[in-house]
C-alpha cells in the first residue's frame, strides 16, 4: 500500500530518497523547493509534482499520508552566524509554514529535520509549546533528538536533528535503534570512506563541464577532472592521511597563507584529508574546495569529486542531477545522508504500525 508523502524544502529529495530506498511503500505525491535546479533533479527522480518556488506561496496541500521535509537551517547554524538579523529571522520561522501544511493536511505523521542547534532555540521552544497547545497538534504524540547518520550506515559523521510525531499514538519510541558502530546491538562496524568510493579511480580522466544537464541513459559523470593550481598541488603533497593544514605548516611552511600562518589553532578540518578506513566528516556544500574543510580525497592529491561527495551522502550512481557543477554541488551537500533517512522511515513506519494496532484495539 502507498504512503503518500509530502516533502517540503525539499532539496535534491535526500530525505525522500531514503524513505524510497527503505521500501515501505513511501510514495512522493507533492513536494515544493525554492532552488529551480534541485527542484528540477527532484521531479526528474520522483516524477510528482514539484512546487518550485517559497513555500509561503502554496496556498493548499494535498491530501498526504506523512510529511516530511527541513526547514532551512542557515539560521540556526553556526555556519550562518554571519549573517545578518533579518534574513536569519527569516529563514528561522520557515519551521511555522511546515506546521501551517501539518494543520492543513492533518497527515498521520509528519518528520521534521534540520540542524542540532535548532532543538536548543527558542524557536523550537515555541515549537513545543504549540504541540501542547494547538487544537491540531495536540493530536500528536511526538520525539526528538540529535541522530548521527554514521550510526545507520552512513559513510558519514553527519549529526541531524530529528523531530517526528504521530497522530493518535500514546507516545513515540527514540531514538531509532543504531544499526552501525559500537552502540549497534548487531556489532555491525561504521560504513567507511573505503566502502563508499574505493572502486572509483584514483584520478578521473572525465573533462568537468560547466553546466551537467540533459544526460541520456541512467547514469551522469560526476567523477570529474580537475586541474590545481602548482601550488595546491604541492600543498596536498604535503598532508598524510588524516592531516589537515597543521601537517603543512609542519612539512611546507614555505606553502603556509598568510591567514593561516598568523593564526596557529583552529579547527581541524582545514585543508584536510580524509581517512579510508573511517566514516567521513560532514559534507558540505562546497566540498570542492580543500581550505573549506576535510575534503582531500585519502590519498590521491586531490579534493573529492561531485560522484565522490554523491555516493558520501548515500546516493546512487544512477540517480541524475540538474543543473550546473555548483548548483549539484549544491543539492549534494545539502542532503540528509540517505542511510539516515532510510532509518527515519523504517522507524516512523514501525510507529505507525503500532498506532494503527492500538486503535484497532480501541474499537
Amino acid at each position: 500500500m502507498d504512503i503518500r508523502t509530502i516533502d517540503l524544502f525539499a532539496g535534491a529529495g535526500g530525505l525522500s530518497l531514503g524513505f524510497e530506498q527503505a521500501k515501505l511503500g513511501f510514495t512522493p505525491i507533492f513536494a515544493v523547493e525554492i532552488d529551480k535546479a534541485a527542484a528540477g533533479t527532484y521531479e526528474r527522480h520522483f516524477c510528482c509534482k514539484v512546487e518550485t518556488g517559497s513555500v509561503t506561496d502554496v496556498k493548499t496541500f494535498p491530501e498526504a499520508d506523512v510529511i516530511i521535509g527541513g526547514p532551512p537551517c542557515q539560521g540556526f547554524s553556526p555556519l550562518g552566524r554571519d549573517r545578518d538579523d533579518e534574513s536569519r529571522a527569516e529563514l528561522n520561522e520557515l519551521w511555522q509554514q511546515y506546521l501551517r501544511a501539518v494543520r492543513q493536511v492533518r497527515p498521520a505523521a509528519f518528520v521534521i529535520e534540520n540542524v542540532p542547534e535548532f532543538q536548543k532555540s527558542a524557536q523550537f521552544h515555541a515549537l513545543l509549546e504549540a504541540m501542547e497547545t494547538d487544537p491540531v497538534l495536540k493530536e500528536y504524540a511526538f520525539a526528538y533528538g540529535p541522530l548521527n547518520a554514521a550510526e545507520y550506515g552512513a559513510p558519514q559523521r553527519r549529526i541531524r536533528g530529528i523531530f517526528m510525531a504521530v497522530r493518535g499514538a500514546d507516545t513515540v519510541a527514540w531514538p531509532p535503534p543504531a544499526t552501525h558502530g559500537p552502540n549497534a546491538a548487531s556489532g555491525t562496524p561504521f560504513v567507511t570512506v573505503r566502502d563508499a568510493i574505493g572502486d572509483l579511480p584514483e584520478y578521473p580522466t572525465a573533462v568537468e563541464p560547466e553546466v551537467t544537464e540533459g544526460f541520456a541513459g541512467d547514469r551522469q559523470e560526476l567523477h570529474l577532472k580537475r586541474n590545481p593550481r602548482p601550488t595546491s598541488l604541492e600543498r596536498y603533497m604535503a598532508i598524510p592521511e588524516g592531516g589537515n593544514r597543521f601537517d603543512l605548516a609542519r612539512n611546507r611552511p614555505d606553502l603556509l597563507p598568510r591567514c593561516w600562518a598568523e593564526k596557529p589553532t583552529g579547527t581541524t578540518d582545514v585543508m584536510g584529508r580524509l581517512w579510508w578506513e573511517r566514516p567521513s566528516p560532514t559534507i558540505r556544500t562546497e566540498f570542492f574546495k580543500p581550505e573549506k574543510g576535510r575534503y582531500l580525497h585519502p590519498e590521491a592529491h586531490r579534493p573529492i569529486t561531485h560522484r565522490e561527495a554523491a555516493r558520501l551522502q548515500g546516493f546512487p550512481d544512477t540517480f541524475i542531477f540538474e543543473g550546473s557543477k555548483i548548483e549539484i554541488a549544491r543539492q549534494i551537500g545539502n542532503a540528509v545522508p540517505t542511510a539516515l533517512a532510510q532509518a527515519i522511515a523504517l522507524h516512523l513506519h514501525a510507529a505507525l504500525t503500532a498506532q494503527r494496532e492500538l486503535a484497532a484495539v480501541g474499537q
